[in-house]
């Protein structure tokens, strides 16, 4: 009889909860604090939202078979060298399941910002294309969601008036 009770008030708790945690699980919304994430680069850094306070970070979700995703590689590589004593944090991530090292090796130069091969729940590709792109402000608010590859111009309209804000 208690076991029985117990069950059905456990089960009632799950069903109250279900709806807080599908939305603690959501996909990252523009203007609202961006969600945490943490993953470990290709070089074997650490990297957490949290660590990243007072830093614009850009997390561009890419794919080896992607032509959008090559094309525009080099145009971010040449800005995060730039801006990188700015403040910019740049992030390639990708979630397939290959080598990413050694398609890298195919790309004429090395990319500067560090490399993920990693699924990050709340950033996943929009609409299920790649390239997509999240910018974060110094503040943590997700200011760009975007799917589709920037041009040097857009990127740069978008991301430098961030890395003027005061962190």
């Amino acid at each position: 009889m208690l076991n029985r009770t117990l069950r059905r008030i456990a089960a009632v708790l799950i069903l109250a909860a279900a709806p807080l945690l599908l939305a603690a699980s959501g996909p990252a919304k523009i203007g609202e604090l961006a969600p945490g994430f943490s993953f470990t680069t290709l070089d074997k850094r650490k990297v957490r939202l949290e660590d990243l306070k007072g830093k614009v970070v850009v997390i561009n979700l890419w794919a080896t078979w992607c032509g959008p995703c090559k094309a525009e590689m080099p145009m971010m590589h040449a800005y995060y060298q730039k801006h990188h004593a700015q403040g910019l944090e740049m992030f390639g991530v990708t979630s397939e399941g290959i080598e990413v090292r050694s398609w890298l090796k195919k790309l004429s130069g090395v990319l500067s910002y560090p490399l993920a091969n990693q699924v990050l729940p709340r950033y996943r590709p929009i609409g299920g294309a790649v390239p997509s792109t999240f910018i974060i402000d110094r503040k943590g608010v997700l200011r760009v969601a975007r799917a589709g590859a920037f041009s040097e111009t857009a990127f740069r309209k978008t991301v430098d008036p961030l890395l003027a804000e005061a962190p």
